[in-house]
């Protein structure tokens, strides 16, 4: 079923992705990096403290792999709503 002129379906569902995508990355930046660094200084990765990690580097991980998530996403949301530029 093809759902070409259904713009307000394309946004609400591009506008539904952006949020998820900022909400994941507020979590993993302030909530894991400020908010509960030192419950997560507790764990270690790579011989470092959590916590510490995700403030200096996790964080950082997390965005590059929500913006190739994003790209692959609005890739096939755009195919969906007929609206690529193929």
């Amino acid at each position: 079923m093809s759902k070409q002129g259904d713009t307000d379906g394309y946004w609400r569902a591009n506008l539904r992705l952006l949020a998820a995508l900022l909400s994941i990355w507020f979590i993993v930046s302030f909530g894991f990096g400020v908010l509960l660094a030192d419950w997560l200084d507790q764990f270690r990765l790579f011989g470092f403290k959590l916590g510490f990690f995700f403030a200096q580097q996790g964080s950082i991980y997390v965005f590059v792999l929500l913006i190739f998530y994003y790209v692959w996403r609005m890739n096939r949301i755009e195919r969906e709503f007929d609206v690529h530029e193929d």
